[in-house]
Formats: structure tokens, sequence, C-alpha cells
């Protein structure tokens, strides 16, 4: 339910970016939170701003909670194809039912979505640190056919330390969906403990999109 909302809301309002070899999705440090849609589901995600050393951060932590913060862009994946981040969760939740409705919380979530020409139509990758499943996996999301989730960390083994992720999202929408995507119109993070009721803490670096693969700071 939590995916198929965000879909249809991103679907009806977009919005245009220039036009560069990389895109800053976010410059938490610069521009706070401006541009960044909250999209709440049940309760509510705390998210705020903290100082890293000389970073500028998003602290999201969730309570029996479910909201996202949703940044609407149009890009094209052929030419932007890169999605870069870093994060860090202090555990992963305590979920062994990760697959299905009543599991569906996860203590970190990066979304890209896609817009198709009808709500309906629109797709949604959803980049989740998990906290069972094998590193790797993927599967429809238990709400929308529409969303894949891929498992890009899992476990506690990395949690207390930051992780940097980069993504080939025009790779994996080809593996995911089949056929060609035809924008990205946002991308979204969510940490989100409403199924199972626990809490979750996490940390959110600055995301960009590259034409190339490119390591992030």
């Amino acid at each position: 339910m939590k995916l198929a909302v965000l879909l249809i809301v991103v679907n009806i309002t977009m919005c245009s970016i220039a036009c560069a070899n990389t895109i800053e999705v976010s410059r938490f440090a610069s521009e706070g939170l401006s541009g960044w849609d909250k999209k709440i589901f049940k309760g509510e995600t705390e998210y705020s701003l903290v100082r890293e050393g000389e970073r500028t951060l998003l602290k999201a932590r969730s309570r029996a909670a479910a909201s996202g913060l949703v940044k609407k862009v149009l890009l094209d994946p052929l030419q932007f194809r890169y999605l870069s981040w870093k994060w860090k969760v202090t555990a992963p939740l305590t979920n062994s039912a990760e697959k299905t409705k009543a599991g569906d919380d996860y203590s970190a979530r990066v979304y890209v979505i896609f817009p198709g020409l009808f709500f309906w139509q629109t797709k949604a990758i959803n980049y989740v640190w998990a906290s069972r499943l094998p590193q790797g996996a993927s599967f429809p999301n238990p709400y929308t056919g529409n969303a894949m989730m891929v498992v890009v960390e899992s476990g506690p083994e990395k949690a207390g330390a930051w992780v940097t992720e980069q993504r080939d999202i025009l790779a994996d929408y080809r593996r995911l969906f089949g056929g060609e995507p035809r924008q990205v119109a946002a991308i979204a993070v969510m940490t989100d403990t409403d199924n199972t009721g626990g809490e979750a803490l996490a940390w959110y670096g600055d995301i960009r999109i590259s034409s190339s693969p490119n390591a992030i700071r």
C-alpha cells in the first residue's frame, strides 16, 4: 500500500531539472530539505538534518510509523543511469516476513520511480536494507507488482558504518521489468516500521544520479 500510493502521487506532478553530467538530487548542506515532499502513510517517521563532522545528513527515526520524503525530478534514464548514495543504520529490523504485507518494513529504503503513460503504469525500484533476505535478492512488493524490491544490504554485519552504494538503474529496470523506461520521475527515501511495530534509526547521505559510474564522496 505504501508503494502503490507513492506511485500515484509522483505520477501526478513532476518538475524538470537542468541537464548535466551529474544531477545532485540532494544537497542537504546547502539546500536542506527544499524540494523534498513528505508523504505520510501511517504515523510519521521523524526526518531531520544533522551534522556529522563536516557533512550534513538526513536522519530518520521510525517508531511504528511510515512516512517518506520524495524529490520530484524529470530525467532520461538512458543518459542518467547511475544512482549513488550513502546510508547507515543502527541495526536491521527483526523481521522474518519481509516478502509479506505484514512484514513490509525496512530500516532504510531508496526508491527510483518511473512514470507510465497512465498512473497505473508507473513503476518503481525500491532498494532496501533488509533484515534477513540475501543480498542481491529481488522480488515484487507484496502490495503491487509495479514495484520491485532489490536487497542492496542485509543483516547486521555493516550496521553502524557508512556504506556507499551505486546502482545502474537502467540495467536494473531492464532486468526487473523488461523493456525501456520512459523517464525517471522521482527519488524517494523512507524508513518505516508501521507493519511490524518496531523502531528503526537510519541516516542518508547526499544522493546523485550520473551519466557515468563514479564514486560518491
